[in-house]
C-alpha cells in the first residue's frame, strides 16, 4: 500500500486533484473531514476548543460554528496556532489508526491519498511515501475563494495570508502540480505523476 500526502494552500485545487486520483483508483482520505469528526460535540477536542475560544463559537445545537471560528483564527496567528495544537494530534492519531486498519485488511488499497492542507505542519509527513503539492498563483486563489465560498476579495486575501508560505513546502514536495491552466492540463500532470508511482496499480 503506497501513501501519497496531497497538500497545498487554500484554493489551489487539492480537492480537484484528489478527485482525479480517486478516478485513477486511489482511496482518498480527506483530513479536513477527519478534523471535523474530532470536533463533534462531546468529544475531547470539542471541549478543548470550547474552553479555549469560549461559548460564543458554538451554534445553538452545540456544534462548533466553523465560520465564526475561522474568522477568529484567520485573523490571529496565535489563535490559529492554539487551534492547531488542539486538533492536529487528534487527526494524526485517527489517520495512523485508519492506515493501520487498511494495511491489515484483506484487500488493502494499492494507493491511499491523504488530502490535507496542513499535511506538513500537522506532522503527517511520516505517514506518507510521497508528498504531492498543488500550487496556484495568488490571484487565482483569490478568484476561486470569491467564486466558491462567497467571500469578498479582502476576506479571501486574509485567509490566503494566514497560510504558511509555499516555499518550504516546495522543498519538501516530491511532486509539484501547477494548477494555473485548464482542467485538461491539470489532469495531464496528475496522470503523468501517477504513472511514475512504484508498483502495480
Amino acid at each position: 500500500m503506497y501513501v501519497i500526502g496531497l497538500t497545498g494552500n487554500i484554493a489551489t485545487g487539492k480537492s480537484t486533484v484528489a478527485r482525479i486520483l480517486a478516478d485513477l483508483g486511489a482511496l482518498v482520505i480527506d483530513a479536513d473531514r477527519v478534523a471535523h469528526a474530532t470536533m463533534r460535540p462531546g468529544t475531547a477536542v470539542w471541549e478543548e476548543i470550547r474552553r479555549a475560544f469560549g461559548p460564543d463559537i458554538l451554534l445553538p445545537d452545540g456544534r462548533i460554528d466553523r465560520r465564526r471560528l475561522g474568522e477568529i483564527v484567520f485573523r490571529d496567528p496565535g489563535a490559529l496556532s492554539l487551534l492547531e495544537q488542539i486538533v492536529h494530534p487528534a487527526v494524526r492519531r485517527v489517520l495512523r489508526r485508519r492506515l493501520q486498519r487498511l494495511r491489515r485488511g484483506p484487500n488493502p488499497p494499492r494507493v491511499v491519498v491523504i488530502e490535507a492542507i496542513k499535511l506538513l505542519e500537522g506532522g503527517l509527513r511520516p505517514l506518507c511515501d510521497q508528498v504531492w503539492l498543488v500550487v496556484a498563483p495568488r490571484e487565482v486563489q483569490i478568484e476561486r475563494l470569491v467564486r466558491t465560498r462567497s467571500l469578498t476579495p479582502e476576506q479571501a486575501a486574509v485567509r490566503i495570508d494566514a497560510q504558511p508560505p509555499v516555499e518550504p513546502k516546495l522543498r519538501e514536495a516530491d511532486v509539484v502540480i501547477r494548477n494555473d491552466g485548464t482542467l485538461a492540463d491539470l489532469e495531464r500532470q496528475v496522470r503523468e505523476a501517477w504513472a511514475k508511482l512504484p508498483g502495480d496499480r
